[in-house]
């Protein structure tokens, strides 16, 4: 079939499932596919397309249509793929993260870190949002404030009830028009139910979480965006149980950065702010200015990220190595004739 350039459009990912998209362009929602040159050329999962990524489609009609490009991207959020020294991609083109944990037993400042680290990684907006606050006391949700406040300091915090509808006019004040937002966080914390309360109807299946393992159940199963009536864009993300991190060696950083601060006053410039003499990071955590529980996390975070950073470099090595090796080969078979 000749494709005519009156049939490629500009088009928005609103939705992925396994080898197949949806789009929306200025005429219609589509569903989509790649075409076979971006199969064969793809080196990794960033070269298929996201929700959230402008695509040039061509129209095929009836409903269908050919993604030939991905337009370049403002950022794109990813983690580490369980098991695997690879990246898997998120969304992209996002402009607000909203962090969710619910106040019950998945409340965790560790977890928030790692969820922040990729967030800082792709220089996305971060805003954390305690849900379920029905679920405790106002003395209780207090000290969980306060202790956010103290790790986290500066950092935007909103506290709701999607059951009773309390703190939702807040959230609703934090997503701008034409803007793109993400929901992040495990499973059961109320990511779907929010939605399903920004959008003003039940249009996610939600289910609550095991009244015995206090674990959440996978409710979404794709990412998928929706576009609120003020014009305001969210996607709906399947909870993540795992947060792996990838390039995010400058995201420890933003995460961290008081830590990253009082590093460059340590006696010795490779300092690990471990066991150090004149280390200034441990000083703080002497005089209780720094949490062991933060240093903690920093250490574990920074280790986790340089590690994929150079298994990465040695991975790119080898497959160099590996290219040359067979140059090298060619070139003496060829000699042979």
């Amino acid at each position: 079939m000749k494709q005519s350039n009156d049939n490629n459009v500009i088009a928005r990912v609103v939705a992925q499932y396994r080898g197949r998209y949806r789009v929306i362009s200025k005429n219609d929602e589509f569903w989509a596919e790649v075409t076979g040159k971006t199969i064969y050329q793809a080196t990794s999962q960033l070269d298929y397309p996201v929700v959230g990524d402008l695509v040039c489609i061509f129209e095929l009609g009836y409903g269908n249509s050919i993604i030939e490009s991905i337009l370049p991207r403002i950022n794109i959020l990813q983690r580490k793929s369980a098991g695997k020294n690879t990246s898997q991609p998120i969304a992209s083109n996002i402009d607000t993260a909203f962090i969710v944990q619910s106040v019950d037993r998945n409340f965790n400042l560790n977890r928030f870190e790692r969820y922040l680290t990729i967030v800082e990684a792709a220089k996305i907006k971060p805003i954390l949002v305690l849900n379920k606050c029905d679920l405790i006391t106002a003395e209780e949700l207090s000290e969980k404030i306060s202790s956010l406040e103290a790790r986290f300091k500066d950092m935007p915090i909103l506290s709701i009830s999607v059951l009773k509808g309390d703190g939702i006019d807040s959230l609703k004040k934090a997503i701008r028009p034409q803007q793109i937002h993400c929901l992040l966080g495990s499973s059961g914390v109320g990511k779907s139910s929010l939605i399903n309360m920004l959008l003003g109807r039940e249009l996610l299946r939600t289910r609550e979480i095991s009244a015995q393992t206090k674990k959440g159940k996978h409710v979404t199963t794709h990412r998928e965006l929706f576009t609120l009536e003020g014009g305001g864009m969210v996607i709906d993300n399947p909870g993540m149980r795992e947060i792996g991190l990838v390039d995010a060696t400058d995201g420890v950083s933003n995460v961290f950065s008081e830590i990253e601060q009082l590093g460059k006053g340590c006696r010795f410039v490779d300092c690990t702010h471990q066991h150090e003499p004149g280390c200034k990071v441990l000083a703080a955590i002497e005089s209780g200015d720094l949490s062991t529980e933060k240093h903690q996390s920093y250490i574990k975070l920074q280790k986790e990220a340089k590690y994929y950073d150079m298994t990465s470099l040695e991975k790119r090595r080898k497959d160099k190595g590996f290219g040359k090796m067979v140059k090298t080969a060619m070139k003496q078979i060829k000699s042979l004739k």
